[in-house]
């Protein structure tokens, strides 16, 4: 029977579930750029962009980026839309790396990084013209209580951006399930030394309501709207729910 997407932890240890997040990606923080660029092949860069896309045609001036991580998605919202960022991430290691991606780039005027819990949003009411969140909801402690402060955060008639994977259907879907269950892994293993974290991504993913379901939640969450596209054979989804 597949379990609850909140009862999913990535070390099956005694902490909480969000403690178990926060250390996994403080662990593979060094490494977690490379590992997401070799594991995709890159096409996460495409979905990203296609998110954006989606994004631009709201005409945001702030947005906030939910479990940004080392700031990919931030850094891509900022180019896309030239709205201003904030990035909030649970895990410092994962923010450290992005924070030094940005000033690469020169964005940190226009990027900025904080620690906080998507939970438990640090920001008012009705605060930003859009919020976005890339492969993060799946880590939520619960996720009903981390859409609802989602939802909270951005303005009326605004929306949330929520882009995470999905499940494969059809005859290619026992294919990709054998390379996310397998041959993943074992590269996650051995580039970032964790023996945790990249089995418990295949783990999540496949406890993740997706699709229909994932718009239902949505909804009883009370986004009056929500819509959705599958990317690449339905590898990922990108959601957007508006307020």
């Amino acid at each position: 029977m597949t379990k609850d997407i909140n009862q999913v932890t990535p070390y099956n240890s005694d902490a909480t579930k969000k403690s178990q997040v926060e250390d996994m990606f403080d662990n593979i923080a060094p490494k977690y750029d490379l590992l997401n660029r070799v594991l995709s092949l890159k096409i996460d860069v495409l979905w990203r962009n296609t998110l954006v896309k989606w994004m631009k045609n709201d005409h945001p001036q702030e947005v906030l980026d939910v479990a940004t991580g080392t700031g990919d998605l931030a850094i891509t919202i900022e180019k896309g839309t030239g709205s201003k960022v904030i990035g909030l991430d649970l895990s410092q290691q994962m923010l450290n790396v992005g924070v030094i991606k940005i000033k690469k780039l020169n964005l940190d005027g226009k990027i900025s990084m904080q620690k906080g819990d998507a939970e438990n949003l640090p920001f008012e009411d009705n605060r930003f013209d859009a919020v976005s969140v890339a492969f993060g909801v799946r880590n939520f402690e619960n996720l009903n209580k981390g859409l609802a402060e989602l939802r909270r955060v951005v303005k009326d008639n605004k929306s949330v951006y929520i882009l995470e994977f999905s499940k494969v259907e059809g005859f290619l879907g026992p294919l990709y399930m054998f390379y996310f269950k397998n041959i993943l892994p074992a590269i996650g293993r051995l580039v970032s030394k964790d023996n945790r974290a990249y089995t418990y991504l295949p783990d999540s993913v496949n406890a993740f309501p997706f699709g229909e379901k994932m718009r239902q939640i949505l909804l009883d969450t009370g986004f009056k709207k929500v819509e959705y596209k599958k990317l690449s054979l339905g590898i990922a989804t990108i959601y957007k729910a508006t307020k």
